[in-house]
């Protein structure tokens, strides 16, 4: 009986020891934070989201793994993401983690170890011994922009304006903030905050200088942030408080579609050049490139006002001596010149749209009906043109036919062509079926051929081609006896 209890004892005492043995391994294992990475703030997005966190550890199995938490403001872990796998060998070790891109931003959140034993670190603390700190990732980082990107904006006294953030391509994701619905944003008047505004859009119904920025609490920079928009308010009548901008700039360079002018927004407008209404000119926009005093009249919707631009160009200035339609009678000519004082000009004339090659002197000898056009090209400095069109009416032109059979045993044996070809300025070319030139001449007057023309056994073919004012003509002439 004595034996019994003794062996009893004895297998007592050997349980209690395995299980102390236990709880002294498993209490043993300490995790302790060493270093927050020096930061405050973790500020987190798409350029940047690579961050460490270095502790030490002990008596932790081979095969530990380690993970990084976010604690939010009720302690509730979050986890991160593992950039860097460690080795469990050492006693001190850095996790490189990221932070969550769905991540909820706040301005208080913590950030602890945990082991896969399941033991928990101490929260860490940064630089300024501080366990909470902001943690935020920027979904969208970079400049935006507000009242359609334009720095001015006006509204009547008593009444309001809005000012939205631009969304004009939402199917591009990073073209706009609006493209991603979880943010929110802090407006600024004269550089101060406003308080309890927090969504894109703002009602305005004092003067000042507005902006946005989007709202990652103390990791908002001011880069994510719009134009500056200066909104004036107008009386109850009309003002002046209208402004124009020409993008080219005042004096601009008056060449392609010219500048384009844009007025304070508003809700109607009319524009004006030198006090008279421009018909459909009713939008907050209009391209010119002519010089002059131009004007908008702008409501904004119970109350009015006018601004005005005197636009000018440092292009050139030109006219023309002729007519807008001239006449001419048989065998009359008429001199045609520009005069201008654009630099380094060249001249182009033209004939019922054909350039006339050769003409291009300030002045033309015109001696035919048609269309013309004379263009002035500037071609230093503001590079820019002016075009001049005019009309010459006269008797039916002569016959242009051109003689395509010539029969040498005929009271004429030489190729004759219409008298509006016998001039200076046409050239006449004719070849033979070989291809080998047997006249190239200005001003022909119809001698063709002067040699003996070899026949053999077919009529010879020959080819012309007559270059004038009027353009280029080419055919054949078929020789015969």
């Amino acid at each position: 009986m004595i034996q019994k209890i003794t062996f009893s004892f004895t297998r007592l005492l050997i349980l209690f020891s395995i299980i102390l043995f236990t709880k002294s391994s498993s209490y043993g294992q300490t995790i302790v934070p060493q270093s927050f990475d020096g930061l405050e703030k973790l500020c987190a997005g798409s350029s940047f989201n690579e961050f460490n966190a270095t502790f030490s550890y002990i008596d932790f199995p081979a095969g530990t793994t380690f993970v990084v938490e976010l604690l939010d403001g009720s302690n509730n872990p979050i986890a991160t993401t593992l950039i860097q796998p460690f080795d469990i060998s050492a006693t001190q070790q850095t996790i490189k983690y990221a932070v969550p891109t769905n991540l909820a931003g706040s301005d208080s959140y913590g950030l602890r170890v945990k082991s896969s034993t399941g033991v928990i670190s101490p929260k860490f603390k940064s630089s300024l011994s501080n366990t909470s700190f902001p943690a935020y990732y920027k979904e969208y980082e970079g400049a935006f922009f507000i009242n359609n990107k334009n720095d001015t904006a006006m509204f009547c006294a008593g009444g309001s304006i809005t000012l939205s953030i631009n969304n004009d391509t939402p199917t591009v994701p990073g073209s706009s903030p609006l493209n991603f619905p979880k943010l929110k944003y802090k407006w600024y008047k004269d550089d101060v905050a406003i308080a309890g505004q927090s969504s894109k859009d703002l009602v305005v119904n004092s003067a000042g200088k507005y902006y946005v920025e989007i709202d990652y609490g103390l990791c908002s920079d001011v880069n994510y942030s719009s134009n500056r928009v200066t909104v004036t308010s107008s009386g109850s009548g009309s003002g002046s408080a209208v402004t124009i901008d020409s993008n080219l700039g005042n004096p601009f360079c008056a060449n392609g579609t010219g500048t384009i002018l844009t007025a304070t927004a508003g809700n109607k407008y009319q524009w004006k050049k030198n006090g008279v209404a421009i018909k459909d000119a009713v939008g907050r926009s209009y391209a010119t490139n002519e010089s002059g005093i131009y004007s908008v009249d702008v409501d904004f919707g119970g109350c009015s006002a006018s601004g005005s631009i005197d636009l000018k160009s440092n292009g050139f200035t030109a006219s023309i001596d002729v007519a807008d339609t001239t006449s001419l009678n048989e065998g009359e000519t008429v001199n045609v010149s520009l005069t201008t004082d654009a630099a380094n000009p060249e001249f182009e004339w033209s004939l019922n749209g054909n350039v006339i090659a050769g003409a291009t002197s300030r002045s033309y000898l015109v001696a035919a009906p048609g269309n013309y056009k004379a263009k002035i090209s500037q071609t230093t400095g503001c590079i820019s043109s002016q075009e001049f069109s005019f009309k010459v009416t006269g008797p039916s032109a002569p016959s242009t036919v051109i003689q395509n059979i010539l029969r040498l045993s005929s009271a004429n044996p030489y190729w004759n062509i219409p008298d509006a070809y016998k001039n200076a300025n046409t050239k006449v070319i004719i070849l033979s079926s070989n291809g080998e030139k047997v006249l190239d001449v200005y001003n022909y007057q119809g001698d063709w051929p002067q040699t003996a023309i070899d026949f053999k056994n077919v009529n010879p073919v020959y080819y012309y081609v007559i270059q004038s004012d009027t353009g280029e003509k080419k055919g054949s002439i078929t020789v015969i006896k």
